[in-house]
């Protein structure tokens, strides 16, 4: 393979950025918000309508001027209960979709 990405090319490029970028280097990282921070504004428009199972819940929220329907789990961390990776949000369009099609669905399980 050519030098696309080797250790040369790596070392070229350290050594083409050292030098203006040395105040950069010297100030500390930005801190990134994390969820714990910006749990607090996203609880104010939040509904919790229901738990479905341990660590499990069903919340509606109004996030960005917009209503969803947030099936979700969530981990435990220092104390309190943070959303996770899985789960789904739904629109209203998305969740009125699904509301209609209820009966099919269980009808599709068994259910009746």
């Amino acid at each position: 393979m050519s030098g696309r990405g080797g250790k040369r090319a790596a070392a070229a490029r350290e050594e083409e950025g050292s030098g203006a970028d040395d105040n950069y280097a010297q100030q500390p990282p930005a801190k990134k918000p994390t969820r714990a921070d910006n749990s607090s504004s996203d609880n104010s428009d939040e509904i919790v309508v229901c738990e479905i199972g341990r660590n499990r819940r069903v919340t509606v929220r109004n996030w960005r001027g917009k209503i969803n329907v947030d099936i979700r789990e969530f981990y435990p961390k220092d104390g309190n209960l943070l959303p996770g990776k899985k789960g789904i949000t739904l629109s209203l369009d998305q969740w009125n979709m699904l509301r209609d099609h209820v009966e099919e669905i269980d009808k599709a399980l068994g259910h009746s």
